[in-house]
């Protein structure tokens, strides 16, 4: 069974009324939305609780969720537009979302492969790259930096970012593209790449 049929029998089972599948449900699947909305939230307290409330509006709807698309793209949806609703009601707006600069690489996972290389001119440059892609991914429209955010950091399909983002495939891929291209835009000068370049 994969994963997909796996959580639709346990959407099932709570459709059923069976209270301790849903619980399954956000074992699995809490610690990648907290991670999303704390992307879009950036307050780890609030995020939490942006974080919650996704997961009790996911309850209320399940009633009438019909498998047309996989739970946790469905549950994505949920998260980022109850993260935007946030924003909204307390005045702000989407934040970028790279987060990752030179003083954070050892909190990465591959952050030793980073560290033996450093010097510091090295680390100049991750810094310097770092801010560059901070603006230019807080200068994106907010549709283009959720698409891109969806593709590359959490990693979901054009179809699954589709589905989250209630639009066509077509328009998703020329969202990630123009996101790419102002980004590669931006990075250009420091790294003496070709206009013509892709990432």
């Amino acid at each position: 069974m994969g994963e997909r049929e796996a959580d639709l029998a346990l959407v099932e089972r709570v459709q059923a009324g069976d209270q301790q599948a849903f619980g399954l449900l956000v074992t699995k699947y809490q610690r990648k939305l907290l991670r999303l909305v704390m992307r879009l939230v950036r307050d780890p307290a609030e995020a939490e609780d942006v974080t919650q409330e996704a997961f009790i509006k996911a309850y209320r709807a399940l009633p009438g969720f019909r498998g047309e698309s996989a739970f946790y793209t469905w549950l994505y949806r949920i998260g980022v537009n109850t993260a935007k609703n946030w924003l909204v009601a307390n005045g702000r707006r989407m934040p970028t979302v790279t987060d990752i600069a030179g003083d954070d690489a050892e909190g990465i996972d591959d952050g030793g492969l980073l560290r033996d290389d450093e010097t510091p001119d090295r680390v100049m440059m991750s810094k310097q790259i770092a801010a560059t892609v901070n603006a230019a991914m807080a200068a994106l429209p907010e549709d283009l930096r959720t698409a891109i955010t969806l593709r590359e950091i959490e990693g979901l399909s054009y179809e699954e970012i589709a589905q989250v983002m209630d639009c066509p495939i077509g328009t998703v891929r020329s969202r990630i593209f123009r996101a790419r291209d102002a980004i590669a835009a931006r990075l250009r000068p420091l790294i003496d790449a070709s206009p013509d370049r892709r990432w």
